[in-house]
């Protein structure tokens, strides 16, 4: 073997095969080895002995909307990364929107990659956009290294960001196949919103009524026959509807090149619990009923949904008025995902291996993140280190967002993350966050 720097030991380090006790050699950034838990330790390295601690490949978030620059205040890459690194995450894909300029062109892609460079507390990488009047920038785009394309099937709830009819979609989703690239969908049906009840106030019922699964579940049956005519690769963000997992679950069975995600507030939040007046919990789609999720996470078991990621989509707190239909849409949880699911994952008899699949492992392999995603020899040496049994109340004023506007405010959590490392280097420790050590990535790096 190389030189090893570290070795990293713990009685539960979470790998490929299963939770084994073991010690991880780390050599230059990477992971050399995987060792027996008693292997000695190299003249050349330092041993971290973590304990009881679990050791989890550090987390990978492939729905990040960091909105810099031009929405710096709802965010930015410093606050962002910073968070990420106290969650246990150790790579995000920022979304193209709603940043100004959104990430449409090299040019606006380029802008970003300034902002993020010198504020990177953990690795970055970028989604591209896809928009009715760009197609002819998405293989520029591809070849200058984002990881896929983002779009509307509905109104974004910004200007700059519009949706494309199903024609466009047709037209950008041929030209992305032709270069063997992917589209990533925000897959709402307009017609079925535009139908949909429609009323201002403080009542999340009327909230939840104006956006119905059936306009998540039509926006799915297109997309997958669109994918299925171009043998197109697609993947459905932010899964709330579970009525649509029957349909997900047979293209995949018929061979349809299709993955879904979903999100920590659909799996641990319920509709409800919400309080009238309560737009923390206001997202797009909408946070569902106790029943819903329950079949959600029976998706999650059987393989239907392949991921889980955050969708943090963070505001200034003026934005989040009392009115559901006015208030801005979107949940912050980068720094909370973690261990909202370990709640309640462990709640329903899942493991922490399970958790590492869902939100390391596959989040990984849909960006083509190689060197991410598990603890084996060539990976990066990135790790999340929990203390799985320990608890913590939601305080938002130890949140590392930069607008401390949470659902989870007050609630009590099973998880709590010890320290985060990136490529072998400790980037948090008890909550402290170290100086930015994070690289911007790009797509096959």
């Amino acid at each position: 073997m190389p030189d090893i720097q570290l070795i990293l030991r713990s009685t539960q380090v979470i790998t490929p095969d299963g939770t084994r006790p073991a010690s991880i050699a780390v050599s230059g950034g990477s992971i050399a080895a995987v060792l027996p838990y008693d292997a000695e330790v190299p003249s050349t390295a330092r041993l971290e002995d973590v304990g009881d601690h679990a050791v989890l490949p550090g987390l990978v978030d492939t729905h990040v909307h960091v909105n810099d620059p031009g929405r710096t205040e709802w965010e930015g890459f410093w606050t962002a990364t910073r968070a990420a690194a106290a969650g246990g995450i150790t790579t995000i894909v920022d979304m193209p929107l709603n940043s100004l300029p959104p990430t449409t062109t090299v040019e606006n892609l380029q802008v970003k990659q300034e902002v993020a460079r010198t504020k990177a507390h953990v690795d970055v990488g970028f989604w591209g956009g896809a928009l009715p009047d760009n197609v002819k920038d998405l293989r520029p785009l591809h070849d200058a290294g984002v990881f896929g394309f983002k779009c509307f099937l509905s109104p974004s709830g910004v200007d700059e960001f519009p949706e494309l009819d199903q024609q466009q979609l047709a037209n950008s989703l041929g030209e992305i196949t032709d270069f063997g690239g992917l589209l990533i969908v925000h897959a709402e049906d307009p017609h079925h919103l535009t139908a949909a009840p429609q009323r201002n106030g403080r009542k999340y019922a009327d909230f939840l009524a104006s956006r119905p699964r059936d306009a998540e579940n039509t926006a799915i049956e297109n997309l997958i026959a669109q994918a299925r005519r171009l043998g197109a690769r697609v993947h459905v963000l932010h899964l709330s509807s579970s009525d649509a997992l029957p349909l997900i679950a047979a293209a995949k069975h018929e061979g349809v090149r299709v993955t879904v995600e979903s999100c920590p507030h659909f799996l641990t939040l319920t509709a409800e619990e919400v309080p009238d007046g309560a737009t923390e919990f206001k997202c797009c789609p909408p946070i569902r009923e106790a029943a819903n999720q329950d079949t959600l996470w029976a998706g999650l078991a059987d393989g239907t949904i392949d991921c889980i990621v955050s969708d943090h989509s963070p505001c200034t707190t003026d934005l989040k008025t009392p009115d559901f239909a006015s208030a801005w849409g979107g949940i912050s949880s980068l720094q909370l995902g973690l261990p909202a699911i370990w709640t309640e994952a462990r709640r329903r008899g899942h493991t922490l291996d399970d958790v590492a699949r869902w939100m390391s492992t596959a989040p990984a392999e849909l960006a083509g993140l190689t060197r991410k995603g598990a603890i084996e020899a060539g990976r990066d040496a990135d790790f999340a280190i929990l203390d799985p049994e320990a608890t913590f109340t939601v305080d938002p004023a130890r949140l590392e967002h930069r607008n401390r506007v949470t659902a989870y405010a007050g609630k009590t959590l099973h998880g709590v993350v010890a320290s985060t490392w990136l490529r072998g280097r400790r980037i948090a420790d008890q909550g402290v966050i170290g100086e930015p050590a994070g690289q911007l990535l790009q797509h096959g790096g």
